[in-house]
C-alpha cells in the first residue's frame, strides 16, 4: 500500500503545470465558500448580538398572555419559587428584573415616546453590559432617582447629562404616572431602534413611577452558556406553572421575524453555494477527464506488464484524492488572513452612503458587518470540497475497469 501511495504522490507532479492548475482551482473555490459563510456567519452574530444581548437577552419569564398584549397591567410579583430556580439552574447566572411601559418623555419644548425600563442596575449590567454604553456622563446605581437615556432619545429631545427629563404615562390599573429625573448618563446601543426609544430607571424608582410596587413585567435571564439555551428554557418550563401562570419564552419566539430573515438570508447564501460548487464539479471533472485521457497509454502498459486494475484504481483515485485535499488546506490557509483582517476590521457600510445606513436601520441594526472566526467554517467548506473531488475520482475506477491495454497503447 505504501508503494502504490509513494507513486501515487510522485505521479501527481510530473505534471507540475497540470496539478498547479488543478490545486488552484480547488483553493480559490475554497476561500470564496470559506470567506463567504465567515461574513453571512459573522454578520448575523453581529446582528443577534445587537437585537437580542443589548436588551432582550436569549430568554424571558412574564405572566401567561404578557407577550401579545404587554400591558403593564399583567405585572406579578416574584415568589419564592422563582429566588430558587434563579439559584438552581445550572446555566443561569441571574434574572434581571424589570417592569417596563411606555411613557411620554419631554424636556422644554420637546417631547417623544419612550419605552422606560425600570431595572436592577448591577444585573443588567451584567448580562447586556449596559454600564460600559456609557458616552457621557455616569451610569446609574440602585439608590439614584435619576435616569439614563438613550442617545437617539436625548438627540429628539436635544437633552444632555443633567438636564431634567419629564416622564408622564398611565400607570399600574390606570394610575396616574408623572415625574421629573435628571439626566445621569447617555447611553449608545449597536442598535439603532434602541436607541430611538430607551430611558433606564432604577427599578424601585420606576415601580414607584408606575404605581406598581413590588411588581415586575418580566425576568430577563442572564445565561451562563447560551448554547444551552433549549437545556435550560426545558428546565424553567417543567418548574414553572406555564398553562395557566408563566410564559417562558427565548428570543426565537420573542422575535420570530429575526428568525425569518436569518433563514431566508441561510437560504440564499446555500444557493450562492451550490451554484459555486456546480462550478468547482466541473471544473475538477474537466482536471479529471483530461487526465485520464492523457495517461491511456501508461495505464495499457502498466496492466500490460502485470499491475492489477485494483491497484491502478485505488494508485489513480489516490492522486485525486490528494490534488482535493492539497487544494483543499491550500485555500483554508489562503483564506485565513482575509477572515482575520475582517473579524478585526469590520466593513461598515453605513460610510459607503446614508441610504444604505438608513435601509440598515429600518432593520434595527447597525450596518457593520465583521466575518465569523470560526474554524467549523473553515473544516466544512474544505472537506465538502475533498468529499466532490472523492466521488468524481470514481470515474477513471470506471474507466480503468474497461481499459482495454492493446487498444490503450495503440491510441
Amino acid at each position: 500500500m505504501s508503494t502504490i501511495f509513494k507513486l501515487a504522490w510522485r505521479n501527481i507532479w510530473r505534471n507540475k503545470r497540470r496539478t498547479l492548475i488543478t490545486i488552484g482551482s480547488i483553493l480559490f473555490a475554497v476561500l470564496f465558500a470559506i470567506f463567504m459563510q465567515s461574513v453571512q456567519r459573522g454578520a448575523w452574530g453581529k446582528i443577534m448580538n445587537d437585537v437580542v444581548n443589548f436588551y432582550f437577552g436569549y430568554g424571558q419569564i412574564h405572566t401567561k398572555g404578557y407577550w401579545d398584549e404587554q400591558s403593564i397591567n399583567k405585572a406579578f410579583e416574584p415568589t419564592d419559587q422563582l429566588q430558587k430556580l434563579e439559584v438552581e439552574g445550572e446555566n443561569i447566572n441571574a434574572f434581571v428584573p424589570r417592569l417596563e411601559s411606555y411613557a411620554l418623555a419631554a424636556f422644554r419644548q420637546n417631547s417623544t415616546g419612550v419605552l422606560v425600563v425600570g431595572t436592577h442596575p448591577e444585573r443588567e449590567a451584567a448580562m447586556t453590559n449596559l454600564g460600559d454604553r456609557i458616552i457621557e456622563g455616569e451610569y446609574f446605581q440602585t439608590g439614584d432617582k435619576a435616569v439614563v437615556v438613550a442617545s437617539g432619545v436625548a438627540e429628539n429631545l436635544e437633552i444632555g447629562v443633567g438636564d431634567t427629563l419629564v416622564l408622564v404615562s398611565q400607570g399600574y390599573h390606570g394610575a396616574n404616572a408623572a415625574g421629573k429625573y435628571p439626566v445621569k448618563g447617555l447611553v449608545k446601543f449597536g442598535s439603532p431602534d434602541l436607541n430611538k426609544q430607551m430611558v433606564y430607571l432604577p427599578l424601585a424608582v420606576a415601580q414607584k413611577f408606575y404605581g406598581a410596587e413590588n411588581k415586575l413585567t418580566s425576568l430577563a435571564i442572564h445565561l451562563k452558556d447560551k448554547e444551552e439555551l433549549e437545556s435550560t428554557m426545558s428546565f424553567l418550563k417543567s418548574e414553572l406553572d406555564t398553562a395557566q401562570t408563566y410564559e417562558v419564552m427565548d428570543w426565537e419566539r420573542m422575535m420570530p421575524e429575526l428568525v425569518q430573515a436569518r433563514e431566508v438570508d441561510a437560504v440564499g447564501g446555500y444557493i450562492i453555494l451550490f451554484i459555486l460548487y456546480v462550478i468547482i464539479t466541473f471544473g475538477i471533472f474537466g482536471t479529471i477527464l483530461m487526465m485520464t485521457k492523457e495517461r491511456e497509454y501508461e495505464m495499457g502498459v502498466l496492466l500490460s506488464i502485470g499491475m492489477k486494475r485494483q491497484q491502478m484504481g485505488i494508485m489513480i483515485w489516490l492522486e485525486i484524492v490528494m490534488l482535493g485535499m492539497l487544494g483543499a488546506l491550500s485555500g483554508m490557509v489562503a483564506v485565513l488572513p482575509f477572515v482575520y483582517y475582517f473579524y478585526r476590521n469590520p466593513v461598515d457600510f453605513g460610510k459607503f452612503s446614508d441610504d444604505m445606513k438608513a435601509a440598515y436601520e429600518r432593520f434595527g441594526f447597525e450596518p457593520i458587518f465583521p466575518t465569523a472566526l470560526d474554524w467549523s467554517v473553515f473544516w466544512t467548506q474544505a472537506i465538502i470540497v475533498v468529499i466532490i473531488t472523492c466521488i468524481l475520482a470514481i470515474y477513471p475506477l470506471l474507466k480503468i475497469r474497461k481499459l482495454k491495454p492493446v487498444e490503450a497503447m495503440r491510441g
